[in-house]
């Protein structure tokens, strides 16, 4: 998956997500929008739960401290009623220099 080792596929996928949850909205390739679309509904679903070890794994997974407890606090008024799908991909334009397919992943 992704053409990457393991260590530097999972820390791609945390970098994409924690960039999507502090915008909002991100520019990457096709695969890896569907890759890190999996990971962010995780990190919402976690807060949307709320409690102290949901917590705690989102701090184990995003990189900014600041963004989790600000996730923590918006995400039951934004999601509360919300059973999934919290994020959107829409198909751009291929890149111009290896024609692979681009898209935006958002959160909605």
């Amino acid at each position: 998956m992704l053409g990457k080792p393991a260590d530097q596929r999972k820390a791609l996928l945390r970098a994409l997500t924690t960039e999507l949850i502090r915008h909002g909205r991100i520019t990457t390739t096709k695969v890896r929008a569907k890759a890190v679309r999996s990971e962010a509904e995780r990190i919402i679903t976690l807060a949307k739960d709320g409690s102290l070890s949901a917590r705690r794994q989102a701090l184990g997974y995003v990189y900014d401290k600041q963004l989790v407890h600000a996730l923590f606090e918006q995400v039951p008024d934004r999601y509360g009623e919300r059973q999934g799908g919290y994020t959107r991909i829409l198909r751009t334009v291929n890149r111009k220099g290896d024609n692979a397919e681009m898209a935006i992943i958002e959160l909605t």
